[in-house]
């Protein structure tokens, strides 16, 4: 748990210097992020397409984004504990990497058709996913308590470069696949490779001094600063796990939500004659929605509070499901629309939630904590993207819209219910004083 060298002394009495390492460390992390979305891309793009041909059904089309999903959940698990040890700079890297090895591994799977190595590959390559994930919380270490929502909107909106190039390149990397004798729908998967690799790399190189230890070491010195000034043990910082325990399910849910109307949307457009290129255009406008506006949500998080922005994310989710359902699939401008307001619904939730938690955690375990809530959004995309399928096959995408829509409004009576609970505690406190 020790980073030396790396001079973490020299932040303790300088507020100065943790500012300029604040700036410095969102500088490394949007640079990571941008290659860490053009990893995402092809798993959302082509993964249903490539589990339905290898396959040849497509009631396990959505097998690929529970793979990669369930494969996100221990990476998640592995990489907040890392981070938690060793710091941000370790987990971060090596989760990156191991997700650009099971990226390479889909490009052999489908070189060699093998089912089982493709299974085994997207649970690795999902180590990419969960990492690019958990990079949001690294720009928060040495963020105040107003900066928080939009250090984690920073982080998200970098994503946005390479993830909704990702999709954008489908032609380009399948043509590319192709001509070195790989099957068409693998190419994505080697920029994935690259991509991932690329930032685990990077972040490994620059991500110096580690922003986590150095918050360690502040949150040490505070302690011990009060210790001297009141001669008592300090009281540790109030951990709110109602407000951690409703942070997690605003993300699992709306995690869920995406994940399984995302999934199914490929196959979909691809039942009502829709290209291949039409489909990379349309997933590209979601995952832009996924991160584009993460500026504006960070401030309006910042500013109007998390209950308001988690609220905004069901009524918004609510919209994409009724427009998804009751749209005509050859429409892709309506499927367009459906998707960009799927993208930003998530979005709403996922930094309302993430700011939540950060909020409600000590310094000390906050890594794990996270690491540990990541792992249950990684299982509930994991079965949104297993359920998605055989609802589709069972019914229709209009009734999986429909349903999706529908359980999104859920976060609305979850968020008034936990102010008003809040709310309680705080009177009692100040009662008790």
């Amino acid at each position: 748990m020790k980073e030396k060298n790396d001079g973490i002394s020299n932040y303790i009495n300088s507020p100065e210097k943790q500012q300029q390492l604040y700036k410095r460390t969102l500088i490394v992390v949007v640079i990571s992020q941008i290659f860490g979305g053009a990893g995402l891309a092809a798993g959302i793009t082509v993964g249903a397409l490539l589990a339905e041909e290898m396959l040849g059904t497509n009631a396990l089309a959505g097998l690929p984004a529970a793979l990669f999903t369930l494969g996100s959940a221990g990476a998640a698990l592995a990489v907040g504990r890392l981070s938690n040890r060793f710091g941000r700079r370790t987990g971060l890297a090596t989760g990156f990497i191991t997700g650009g090895i099971g990226a390479a591994g889909v490009v052999i799977a489908a070189l060699f058709n093998s089912v089982l190595l493709l299974f085994i590959s997207l649970l690795i390559y999902g180590a990419g996913t969960a990492t690019n994930l958990q990079a949001r919380y690294a720009g928060t270490d040495l963020a105040t308590v107003k900066q928080r929502g939009t250090a984690v909107s920073i982080a998200m909106f970098s994503t946005t470069f390479g993830a909704v190039a990702g999709p954008n390149l489908v032609d380009v990397m399948g043509g590319f696949a192709v001509s070195i004798g790989v099957p068409e729908l693998a190419g994505p998967f080697i920029l994935s490779a690259a991509a991932f690799i690329t930032a685990g790399l990077f972040l490994f190189v620059f991500l110096r001094p580690d922003p986590f230890m150095v918050s360690l070491k502040l949150n040490e010195h505070q302690s011990a600063a009060e210790t001297v000034e009141t001669e008592e043990v300090p009281v540790p910082r109030q951990i709110n796990k109602r407000t951690i325990m409703t942070g997690a399910f605003i993300m699992v849910l709306t995690q869920i939500v995406m994940i399984a109307i995302m999934t199914m949307t490929p196959v979909h457009m691809g039942d009502h004659g829709h290209s291949l290129r039409a489909v990379g255009l349309v997933i590209g406008f979601h995952i832009a929605a996924m991160y584009l506006p993460s500026p504006l949500t960070g401030i309006l998080v910042d500013k109007l509070g998390r209950p308001f922005v988690a609220i905004a994310a069901g009524v918004t989710l609510l919209a994409s499901g009724l427009i998804a359902a009751f749209s005509p699939g050859e429409s892709m401008i309506l499927v367009a629309i459906a998707l960009i307001l799927l993208g930003l619904g998530w979005n709403f939730g996922l930094i309302s939630g993430t700011a939540m938690i950060v909020d409600s955690t000590a310094t000390a375990t906050r890594a794990k904590t996270q690491g540990t809530v990541d792992v249950f959004i990684a299982l509930g995309g994991a079965s949104g993207g297993a359920m998605s399928g055989m609802v589709v096959a069972g019914s229709s995408f209009e009734m999986l819209s429909l349903t999706g829509g529908i359980l999104s409004l859920i976060l609305i009576p979850l968020v008034i219910w936990t102010i008003k609970e809040n709310n309680k505690t705080v009177d009692i406190s100040h009662h008790k004083v």
